[in-house]
């Protein structure tokens, strides 16, 4: 009995020394390339192009206002002059909607077609137009309802197209759904795009000390990446046949009390 016994349980140490965990190289590369990951992210999100369906605020300046006033929506006047400047306020600033054909209808110009093409050849392509017109026009282009990145340990990783006029690192994460439960909260990586330069900053959503920094406001083409915890590692190098394993093992275990039982009687 006691020979069966020994079988048994070397059976079991057998099973349970086989649940070995994952190399961490070759599993959590996601993980440790953190960085590198924003950071590809944030570039081609610098050189995405337009969509239909996206709002365009442009203005046109120049050295006399009155000469641009045409080609201008987003213009106020107060006296009957005109302002060097477009309105910034979300009440009265005007946006061009890109249609389903990729077009806007832009004043004098007509339809210019924005398909597959960047904010700034957009933006060169109305100021050589305009030239045509005005001398040495300035053009000012960008989106009002600009996207932002967000990736890791979220509910619902994308790229998202903010609503507000000054959208924030939270209101990022909410509309992702919040962090998951192996979401770091104090390891909150955000990547942006400086003079086509990639700069990055790490926030600790714990201390509240992060909505001081300059990354708390969302700029447009931002990566938000969230970083997994401990725990998330742990489950990511844990053999996917761990289960399995301790099934058998627990059948062996069940089967060996049979046979104590049987052999006992």
């Amino acid at each position: 009995m006691s020979r069966k016994l020994l079988v048994a349980f070397v059976g079991v140490f057998f099973f349970l020394s086989s649940c070995k965990t994952r190399e961490k190289a070759d599993d959590l590369n996601y993980m440790q390339n953190a960085d590198q990951i924003a950071t590809e992210a944030s570039a081609a999100s610098r050189y995405s192009t337009i969509q239909k369906g996206d709002q365009l605020v442009i203005f046109v300046s120049a050295k006399n206002m009155e000469v641009v006033k045409p080609f201008n929506q987003a213009y106020y006047s107060s006296q009957n002059s005109i302002s060097t400047t477009p309105s910034t306020t979300n009440s009265t600033e005007k946006t061009y909607l890109v249609n389903s054909d990729g077009d806007i209808d832009f004043p004098i110009l007509g339809t210019i077609n924005t398909t597959d093409k960047t904010l700034e050849e957009v933006k060169n392509d109305l100021t050589q137009r305009i030239t045509a017109y005005v001398k040495n026009p300035t053009v000012s282009l960008r989106l009002a309802n600009f996207k932002v990145t967000v990736l890791g340990e979220v509910a619902r990783p994308g790229q998202y197209a903010m609503p507000e006029v000054n959208p924030t690192l939270l209101s990022a994460i909410g509309i992702a759904g919040d962090l998951t439960m192996y979401g770091k909260r104090n390891d909150i990586l955000i990547v942006r795009n400086v003079d086509g330069q990639p700069t990055k900053e790490r926030l600790n959503l714990l201390d509240s000390n992060f909505i001081n920094s300059p990354y708390f406001y969302l700029k447009q083409g931002d990566v938000v990446y969230v970083s997994s915890n401990e725990t998330k590692e742990k489950i990511a190098r844990q053999d996917p046949n761990t289960s399995i394993y301790i099934a058998v093992a627990g059948t062996i275990i069940g089967l060996a009390g049979i046979f104590i039982t049987i052999f006992k009687k």
